[in-house]
């Protein structure tokens, strides 16, 4: 709990809220309190009346007024007199004005009642609202921070990192609301009535009391149980997440294959597993309230045969037990509630216990202010012994590389699947840091500058291609908020992006479905190259950046990319033998290491495994042997 409660404590950075919260809570018992302490006179006036029905002073209103005085003095002499004495001599008389005022006074209460109830469902949700809208805001933006590493090796990855900040986030604030809401609601009236009880007769509080306790063990017990159960069905949800967005998002791979009932079997594997997670939850919320209520319908049968006992022995007036018996109904309708507001606080905490644990997470190294700026990239790229080996993997990707590329070089590297080209051009824009090594650029390790300096400098087009919902003009300019029209169709236009745009019924303004499912590969890829000329790189990264482009455009945007690439540091994987051809150097690489590096005429002649590549991967590679 000690994590739920350090999110309840947020809601202290919004005093004002919360102290309207607590303050119409407070007046609310306060009201129902003083109410069932008045009542006593008129319940003993009402006996009274009943075998004096010739009195024609038992139903007058001043009458009935000094004696709630004298009742509230005699039972609680630190309350000030509750009616004033000219009120009382205001007050109409005969008992047609008593039962008149009477029920406006009630028709007055109610809706002050209501007004006060409004107000403070209404501070409490808002008060929730921007509580959980800012935990929202900081997992989105410390998930947005984690290393790429911890993201792809944890869990089920990206989804639970999803789930946990819109579900989790959900269930805290559902936990939270009925904490400061019905929780804080009911538990004032429940406190109020008990001091009702206590001040009318102390012994059957006592015995009340010592029901609650029992009542409260029950609960502490279920709540333990619900909020193991209620992690684990986070968790569960998280992977059902996961399966449906895979099946959902790769719905062309699945009708291709036939494969709808893999994905549904996979689906229902995913379901039955929260299910069992939902029904141990759903036992232990079955069982408080039946158990609150038997305990509660027990101590209230005990409680009046107490009191029958001691109102024969003429120890106990009928109107007093009547109302202390009341209030203890009251307080105990309060616990029913409070059951379901302490499983609901019980569920949030494993939430907030899944949220403290990624708020908790460490950032990827490179952010913070003190970092220096790393100035633009103008003479060398060094990779100095470098070794980077994934968490799942047996064997390092990328293993002791030293290569020294000079500015404005364009160096291809090419190399069987699974070889660590991608993996050591990764490590350029800090995605991974290696785990041996270092990286150079103009002879500074960029471990000891701001990664976000880093990354400005650095234009990155991958074979899968992103795009995200909004906007061509939006995408082109992504992560380039100050590049104004101009701009953006002169990077359309180098990377021949423009011509299908302009066909467009709205052009620039042309939306994109999610993943960019409405364009051609072809045309997301063109677009993802005029994000990254847009950002006029010193270091441009191109990994298997034409793979879906047609080869009646390859031609075309090759010759926008090599005049693009001039006075720029180009780092390429290709698996066009035209790309490679173009290159300073190529640089052939096995099993995560460096095995020769020249020109292709060069390796040609005398590296077996780029031989093998130009006959067997390369496409185009039939003009090796022309």
């Amino acid at each position: 709990m000690r994590n739920f409660f350090a999110f309840a404590k947020r809601m202290t950075r919004y005093p004002a809220a919360l102290f309207g919260a607590l303050v119409l809570a407070f007046f609310s018992a306060l009201g129902v309190g003083t109410a069932m302490l008045a009542v006593v006179p008129v319940l003993q006036n009402v006996v009274y009346a009943a075998s004096n029905r010739d009195d024609p002073k038992i139903r007058d209103l001043p009458i009935l007024a000094r004696q709630i005085n004298e009742r509230v003095a005699e039972r609680a002499p630190m309350i000030p007199q509750v009616i004033p004495d000219s009120v009382i001599e205001a007050l109409p008389r005969g008992a047609y004005a008593a039962a008149l005022w009477i029920f406006v006074g009630l028709g007055v209460l109610t809706v002050l009642g209501a007004a006060a109830s409004f107000l403070h469902a209404y501070l409490s949700q808002t008060l929730v609202n921007r509580v959980v809208t800012e935990v929202r805001r900081e997992s989105f933006r410390r998930v947005l921070k984690r290393p790429l590493r911890d993201v792809i090796s944890a869990g089920n990855g990206a989804t639970d990192l999803v789930s946990r900040v819109v579900n989790d986030t959900g269930s805290l604030g559902g936990a939270l609301n009925s904490l400061l809401g019905k929780g804080l609601a009911e538990t004032t009236k429940a406190v109020a009535a008990v001091v009702v009880a206590v001040i009318l007769d102390w012994r059957l509080a006592f015995i009340a009391l010592i029901a609650g306790g029992v009542i409260a063990v029950v609960i502490r017990v279920l709540s333990r149980r619900i909020r193991k159960a209620s992690k684990q069905a986070l968790r569960s949800h998280s992977d059902l997440l996961r399966v449906s967005t895979e099946a959902l998002q790769g719905m062309r791979v699945v009708k291709v294959h036939t494969a709808e009932r893999i994905e549904e079997g996979r689906f229902h594997r995913a379901n039955k597993q929260m299910l069992r997670e939902l029904n141990r939850v759903r036992t232990a919320r079955a069982l408080a309230s039946p158990l609150t209520e038997a305990i509660a319908i027990i101590a209230l049968g005990t409680l009046a045969l107490i009191a029958i006992k001691a109102m024969i022995d003429n120890a106990v007036e009928p109107g007093t037990f009547l109302v202390a018996l009341g209030g203890l109904g009251v307080a105990g309708g309060a616990l029913k509630p409070l059951t379901g507001i302490i499983t609901d606080i019980q569920i949030g905490a494993a939430a907030a216990d899944r949220l403290t644990e990624l708020l908790a997470s460490q950032p990827e190294p490179g952010h913070g202010h003190k970092l220096a700026r790393l100035p633009r990239h103008a003479r060398s790229i060094e990779f100095k012994g470098v070794t980077l080996q994934y968490a799942s993997q047996p064997k390092p990707a990328v293993e002791d590389i030293s290569l020294n590329i000079a500015h404005g070089e364009t160096v291809a590297f090419v190399g069987p699947n699974g070889c660590g080209k991608t993996s050591l051009l990764s490590l350029v824009p800090r995605l991974y840091d290696p785990d041996a090594g270092m990286l150079l650029i103009d002879g500074q390790n960029i471990r000891d500058f701001s990664v976000r300096s880093l990354r400005r400098q650095i234009g990155v087009v991958t074979q899968e291609t992103v795009l995200f919902s909004g906007t061509i003009r939006q995408n082109i300019a992504y992560g380039s908020t100050d590049a104004n029209d101009v701009e953006i169709l002169d990077a359309a236009r180098k990377s021949r992006a423009l011509e299908f745009i302009e066909r467009l019924p709205l052009g620039l303004d042309t939306p994109i479905a999610e993943q960019g499912l409405s364009l051609s590969g072809g045309q997301r890829q063109r677009l993802a190259i005029a994000r990254a000329i847009l950002r006029n790189p010193a270091i441009l990264i191109l990994d298997e950046a034409t793979s879906m482009i047609d080869a009646e455009s390859e031609h075309l945007i090759g010759e926008a990319i090599t005049d693009f690439t001039k006075g720029r540091t180009c780092l390429i994987v290709a698996h066009r033998l035209s790309t490679v051809v173009q290159a300073d150097r190529i640089v052939v690489m096995d099993q995560g290491k460096i095995v020769d590096i020249g020109r292709h005429g060069e390796l040609l002649g005398r590296c077996a495994v780029y031989q093998r590549l130009v006959r067997t991967q390369l496409v185009g590679s039939e003009l090796a042997t022309a």
